[in-house]
Parts: C-alpha cells; sequence; structure tokens
C-alpha cells in the first residue's frame, strides 16, 4: 500500500506546462492572440467600400420600408378619384420649378381640385398615393423573402446535412429525389398552389420554399462530405456521441459560413421572383401591394406616366444589387482563400 502510494502521480496544473525562464508576456504571441476569426471577418468585410454602401442602402431601403407608410398622411389602399395619374410633388423642391405637380405646363394638382395635397411620387390611374405604396411592396417584398429564406435554410441545411453524413445508399435515394424536384419548374408548382390555396403572402413563401431548398442542400451536403473525415468527427464517432450531436455540435458550426454566404445571394433572388410572380398576376392579392404589383400596374401606363413604372423597379434594382454585393463581401470575408487573394 505504502509502495503505491509513492509511485502515484500527482495531479497537474496549468503551471506545470510553463516554460521555464520565461514569463507569460515573453512567449505570448500579441499579434495572433488580438486577432480572433471573427474581427479579421468584420475587418476584411468592412474594408470594402462597395460591402458599406450596399450594407447601409439595405438599412435604409428597410427604414423606410417600416417607417414610410406608417407617417404617411395616405395608406396604400386608399382610392381618391379626385387625384388620379398626378405627378410628383414635393415641397420645398417645388419652388425650384421641379416635382411642383405640373405636366405639359399645367399643375395637375389644380387643375384636379386637390392642390393642398402633396404626393411625393405621385398617384396612380386609381388615385392612391405610390410613395405610400412603393414603401409598402418593398416591406411586402422583404417580408417574402426573408420568410422563404428561412423555410430554404431550414429544410435545406437538414436535409443536406442528413444526406451527406449518412452517405451511401440513404445519400443516393435522397439525392435522386433532389434531382427530380428540381426538374419541376417554379411557375408550374405555384399554378398548382394557386388551386388549392387562396393567393397570399404564405401561398408565395411555400411556393418558393419547395424548390428553393435545393441549392441550399447541396452546399451544405458538399461541406459535411468534406467535414466528416476529419479527426475530431472521427473522435466524436469513436466516443459513441449521438448521431445528431456530432452534426449539430461538430459540422454545422464549421458550414455557417457558406450557409451565411448562400442565405444572403437567395434573398435577392427570392424578391425577384416574387415580382416576377407578381407580374404576371400571381402576386399578392389586391389591394396589397409589392413591387411586382407595382411594377405591373405601371406598366400599362408607363407611355404616358413612365415614373408610375420606374419608381419601383429602381427600388427593386437597388435592393437586388445591394444584397448582391454584400454576398460578394460576406464571401470574400469568411472565405480565407477569397481574403487572401
Amino acid at each position: 500500500m505504502m509502495l503505491m502510494e509513492k509511485n502515484m502521480v500527482p495531479p497537474l496544473t496549468k503551471d506545470d506546462f510553463r516554460l521555464v525562464g520565461c514569463e507569460v508576456e515573453d512567449y505570448t504571441d500579441e499579434n495572433f492572440s488580438g486577432h480572433s476569426y471573427a474581427k479579421e471577418v468584420i475587418l476584411t468585410l468592412f474594408a470594402r467600400k462597395s460591402t458599406i454602401v450596399s450594407l447601409i442602402v439595405i438599412l435604409l431601403i428597410v427604414a423606410m420600408a417600416i417607417f414610410a407608410p406608417i407617417f404617411s398622411p395616405y395608406t396604400y389602399k386608399e382610392v381618391n378619384a379626385k387625384a388620379t395619374n398626378l405627378p410628383m410633388r414635393i415641397p420645398g423642391i417645388e419652388k425650384l420649378g421641379i416635382f411642383d405637380g405640373t405636366y405639359n405646363g399645367i399643375n395637375q394638382y389644380e387643375r384636379k381640385g386637390v392642390p393642398d395635397e402633396y404626393h411625393y411620387f405621385g398617384t396612380d390611374n386609381l388615385g392612391r398615393d405610390i410613395w405610400t405604396r412603393v414603401w409598402m411592396g418593398t416591406r411586402i417584398s422583404l417580408l417574402i423573402a426573408v420568410l422563404a429564406v428561412l423555410l430554404d435554410g431550414a429544410v435545406g441545411v437538414t436535409y443536406g446535412m442528413i444526406a451527406g453524413f449518412s452517405g451511401g445508399k440513404v445519400d443516393f435515394a435522397m439525392q435522386r429525389f433532389v434531382e427530380i424536384l428540381t426538374g419541376i419548374p417554379n411557375l408550374i408548382i405555384m399554378m398548382l398552389l394557386l388551386l388549392v390555396m387562396k393567393p397570399g403572402i404564405p401561398t408565395i413563401c411555400i411556393a418558393l420554399a419547395i424548390t428553393g431548398w435545393v441549392s441550399m442542400s447541396r452546399i451544405v451536403r458538399a461541406q459535411v462530405l468534406r467535414l466528416k473525415s476529419n479527426e475530431y468527427v472521427l473522435a466524436s464517432k469513436t466516443l459513441g456521441t449521438p448521431f445528431h450531436r456530432i452534426l449539430i455540435k461538430d459540422i454545422l458550426p464549421n458550414t455557417m459560413g457558406q450557409i451565411i454566404i448562400t442565405f444572403m445571394f437567395s434573398i435577392p433572388n427570392a424578391i425577384f421572383f416574387e415580382a416576377f410572380l407578381a407580374f404576371i398576376g400571381l402576386g399578392v392579392p389586391i389591394p396589397m401591394a409589392s413591387l411586382g404589383t407595382l411594377i405591373n400596374d405601371g406598366y400599362k401606363s408607363a407611355l404616358l406616366y413612365p415614373s408610375q413604372v420606374l419608381l419601383p423597379a429602381i427600388v427593386l434594382s437597388v435592393l437586388m444589387l445591394s444584397f448582391n454585393l454584400l454576398g460578394d463581401g460576406l464571401r470574400d470575408a469568411i472565405d480565407p482563400q477569397m481574403r487572401n487573394a
């Protein structure tokens, strides 16, 4: 018993691993310790002027979509038969001779008996304020895009992780299902959904999510196939870690970079597809407005009143461009190879 006690190794402490003859400051790499991965991503992201500008533009558009309809004296569905097809009129600026409500040299506001009204973007053929409808439509388009992308992410990430980690026959069967689903056009799915569901935001979100998750699942599957052979994953399997815990704790955090990038590029695609559906008459029901419905309404009178189609088209284009530029910046910041290129 005495011999066993003598041979017992004393417990180790952190001081046992300190370099002999050196203080902590002597062997600590301050440059490396002061730059975490998250900090490098943020510094790289905001080093590009295009990324900063696109982020500011997105935040500005989102703020306008939230607050402009709230503080507007008009609603998006308010009809005024006296104030149809009025040109733009902005207080203060009208004194400069621009945006003063004149068309062909005639003040249309006075001619139609509404001299005290101001419509920043004018009105449509039903007398509805385009300023309010544009920002309300932007809000609805953003809402549909974000909800659809969240559904895409939930389904695509789960599907891709299971397919990539399982491998073998499971992966083969799941990929064949993806190929079959990819071959079905989104437009046909949307038309079939309209037969069984009422037109609206939920229907459009479901239609966008039914096939929108495919690209996300393929990207996540490729990342899982690359990561599942790493040592830390094999160690977790050897220790008997449950299947779902390996996916959530070991693999998912290492795929977040690609998932975030795919999210950012999916949002403008969803906005454009929603606008396309609304343009062909499969969007949100009347009197609700989205950017696609506004472009569709303005397209009918584009030759006489071009601003009715140009204004929502400009907002849609700037929004999509900003999200794409922000996605490019995130891709370059998150991917170390792109960062060092």
